[in-house]
């Protein structure tokens, strides 16, 4: 259901519950805004272990999961913002994240940043389109 500003929160289970006052996705009529999502298993809330490879392949698939949830996909998205803790991890980190957007893939900037909560190596937010606005 839409609020009257026109946007639905989403929500899976799927995905880390959020840790804070704030949704996992924001729906309007055409895209989805996701929150930043970390390596976090969503059985547990903690990250899960491996480095930063394992966390970019679990904040990459809960953000699916997320997207999933709001009628949209990995195929969809148009930009990403990426934070890493230590920008010595962007070539282990851009090697899972090409297994993920093989195929044209979104707009993106990569950030350094001083700390992520939970201390994440990575953190990802997403912006895409709904697959309903393309016929699928």
């Amino acid at each position: 259901m839409f609020t009257a500003e026109g946007k639905k929160v989403i929500f899976t289970e799927k995905a880390p519950k959020a840790i804070g006052p704030y949704s996992q996705a924001i729906r309007t009529e055409s895209m989805v805004f996701t929150a930043g999502q970390a390596g976090l298993d969503p059985a547990t809330g903690e990250l899960v272990e491996g480095g930063i490879e394992a966390q970019t392949r679990q904040t990459l698939t809960n953000l699916k999961h997320v997207l999933e949830a709001s009628d949209s996909g990995l195929a969809y998205v148009v930009k990403t913002t990426v934070f890493l803790k230590d920008m010595n991890d962007f070539a282990r980190m851009n090697a899972i994240y090409g297994e993920f957007f093989s195929q044209n893939p979104p707009a993106r900037s990569t950030i350094a940043a001083a700390a992520l909560p939970k201390n994440a190596l990575v953190e990802i937010e997403v912006i895409a389109l709904l697959k309903s606005h393309h016929g699928d």
